[in-house]
């Protein structure tokens, strides 16, 4: 991990680091039962917070759960504060200024991409659309030759390698405005809805459908639950994601229908099976045209539909408006968002309390996260070290607390919350990310340890993973990288064995291609399984693809994290040892270390300085070396997993 550390330290770091993380996992089996300090607040009560009773530590706990943390001039700004002032000054965000740039895209894009056919992009529709109509994505199929689709084919992995790549630079792009937005509960909100209304860029296959609903949740972050409602349903994105391209009259699809009551609304149990059939016949119709809602009255179901035993010509809309006549609904969205922002256990009484207050606001949102950001609940024992941070968190909170104003390309931040568990615009299905204790595991929490390690020493990042800095989605990848991503998209597997192609094999000429239609297992999609030359097609144009899109998606600089720790503390007038575990606790935790812990992390940076502590120097490499493995020792704790 520390490959530049000379070892008898490394050996010390790793232990102590093994040791803390022995520690998390037995805090994760008490999790909820006991936490390290309290606030004094009594549990399940909505009565507000006294103003004689707010802190710095409530001050903190409120930003790191309401956003991403702050650093301690932010803390104290907010301290200073009345607690009914510091809540509102994060609930209405709307009235400060957002002046953050807009995502610049590559350039990657025309209209020739989109094909003038109302089409999930699937490799079989988009070859036996071309064989029809004879042209695809602005490229004709070719009048003779073996190879007739091969342009074709060529584009369509262009298409999707690119908008791929292209969406990882969006995700770096949200991930600096959740970073140095002055409205953090806004970008936390779009977080939380994200998860939500779950929906799959791999599966679109167009990262600009994705981008348009991340402005479209955050446009709408804090307004109210049927707007948000309504907007989703018309959202091009999850239209695609959830197939209502195919919910037509006579032929309705129930995908979009039952997630709506059963992941978005109201949960399992609170509908019937006829619900759902009735709801979908009402979203026929509802459709996208590439970025555009289009809502074909030609294809609705203008039938008379029962759902929830009432009874009209319904559409989308009024579905929407039914679903939340039902007492479920303000039940579902309400604990929902209590999981997100306070912790996982929830008490009857709680969920009955917070779905009275979104009844009675008209399911408006600001008014429900006012009352529970100024909750006595919200800052009660048991809501304290008891929500283990996500890896969007854990990264942006790390970088907030850190000071930087932008997201370091090392690590790679797309790779590194996909390796935790949580990239964003892919969540595992339509449910969204679990959350809770599914982001800790043995394997999760050495990873995040390793990240934090090159975060802070990023010359050990390079060969610590074999893609770790540079994946094959990571388009400024260096020669080496890249042409290792060439030779595999040449490799062709299957159960019988593989058939390998150099690219000095992948030549118009097919000559030196394997004529073992045997050996070609049905892992390429179905229109081309059965044909040798199709495979040779799929491969070639793969390797176009690849090429393409390297040269045309703008690069991501792999620049390390530019912070100086020393001269933090040098400002902070720290002079020892002790005084500077006490600051970087104070600027990283929300939660105190255990005395035991702190005493060992002392120790560690006193034996690393034992000719005295000594920061007069800014330019000394060693003392800031020995600084950051202190504060890796720090970071590793499970108080900072569980913010």
């Amino acid at each position: 991990m520390l490959k530049n550390l000379p070892n008898p330290v490394c050996s010390r770091l790793c232990s102590e680091i093994r040791e803390l993380s022995g520690k998390l996992l037995i805090v994760l089996a008490l999790l909820g039962c006991q936490v390290n300090q309290s606030m004094g607040a009594d549990v399940d009560s909505l009565e507000p917070l006294s103003s004689s009773a707010w802190s710095y530590g409530h001050a903190a706990h409120l930003l790191e759960r309401a956003g991403f943390g702050g650093t301690p001039e932010v803390v104290t700004r907010f301290a200073q504060m009345a607690p009914e002032a510091a809540v509102d000054l994060i609930v209405n965000y709307d009235q400060i200024a957002d002046d953050l740039p807009d995502f610049e895209p590559s350039g990657i894009w025309d209209e020739a991409m989109l094909p003038d056919v109302d089409l999930h992009l699937r490799f079989d529709d988009v070859m036996a659309k071309a064989a029809e109509v004879g042209e695809v994505y602005g490229e004709v199929v070719a009048d003779e030759g073996p190879r007739q689709l091969q342009d074709i084919t060529d584009a369509l992995y262009y298409k999707y390698l690119s908008s791929n790549r292209e969406w990882q630079r969006v995700a770096v792009w949200w991930a600096e405005r959740m970073l140095v937005s002055p409205r953090p509960l806004e970008e936390k909100m779009t977080l939380f809805w994200h998860g939500h209304f779950a929906t799959e860029e791999l599966k679109n296959d167009d990262y600009r459908l994705m981008l348009h609903q991340n402005e479209t949740l955050r446009e709408l972050a804090t307004t109210d639950l049927r707007t948000l409602l309504i907007a989703m349903s018309k959202d091009p994105a999850m239209l695609l994601y959830l197939d209502n391209r195919l919910n037509v009259k006579g032929h309705a699809n129930e995908n979009y229908a039952r997630e709506i009551l059963e992941l978005f609304s109201l949960g399992i149990g609170n509908y019937t099976e006829n619900d759902i059939k009735e709801a979908a016949r009402a979203f026929t119709g509802w459709r996208n045209q590439g970025l555009k809602f289009i809502n074909d009255m030609e294809q609705h179901d203008e039938g008379v539909k029962t759902v929830f035993g009432e009874t009209g010509d319904w559409d989308g809309e009024d579905i929407v408006d039914l679903i939340l006549r039902q007492d479920a609904a303000a039940e579902f969205i309400a604990s929902k968002l209590y999981r997100f922002f306070v912790r996982t256990e929830i008490s009857e009484q709680m969920v009955h309390d917070l779905a009275e207050l979104l009844r009675e606001n008209d399911y408006q949102l600001k008014p429900f996260l006012r009352s529970l950001f100024l909750s006595q609940d919200f800052y009660s024992e048991p809501s304290l070290g008891s929500q283990i941070k996500s890896p969007v968190h854990f990264l942006v909170s790390t970088y907030r607390k850190l000071g930087l104003e932008k997201i370091p390309g090392t690590p790679y931040f797309p790779t590194a919350t996909n390796l935790l568990g949580q990239a964003l615009g892919n969540p595992p299905n339509v449910k969204g990310w679990d959350g809770g204790r599914s982001w800790l595991n043995p394997s999760t929490i050495l990873l995040r340890n390793n990240l934090v390690g090159h975060l802070l020493f990023p010359e050990t990042a390079e060969g610590a993973y074999p893609r770790f800095a540079y994946s094959p989605r990571y388009s400024n990848a260096p020669a080496e990288a890249k042409q290792r991503d060439l030779d595999e998209a040449l490799v062709f597997s299957s159960d019988s064995g593989s058939v390998e192609f150099s690219a000095a094999v992948m030549a118009d000429d097919e000559r030196d291609m394997i004529p073992d239609v045997n050996s070609m297992a049905s892992t390429a999609p179905s229109a081309a399984r059965h044909n040798v030359r199709a495979q040779y097609d799929l491969k070639l144009g793969l390797y176009r693809g690849i090429t393409k899109s390297y040269e045309r998606v703008r690069p991501i600089p792999p620049t390390p994290a530019p912070f100086d720790l020393s001269g933090m503390l040098r400002n902070a007038n720290v002079s020892s040892a002790e005084d500077a575990v006490v600051y970087m606790e104070r600027r990283f935790l929300t939660l105190r270390l255990f005395d035991e812990d702190r005493k060992t992390i002392v120790e560690f940076l006193q034996s690393r300085m034992a000719d005295g502590f000594r920061l007069r120097d800014s330019g000394n490499g060693e003392v800031e070396q020995t600084l950051r493995l202190t504060l890796q020792l720090i970071l590793s704790t499970p108080e900072y997993q569980l913010g």
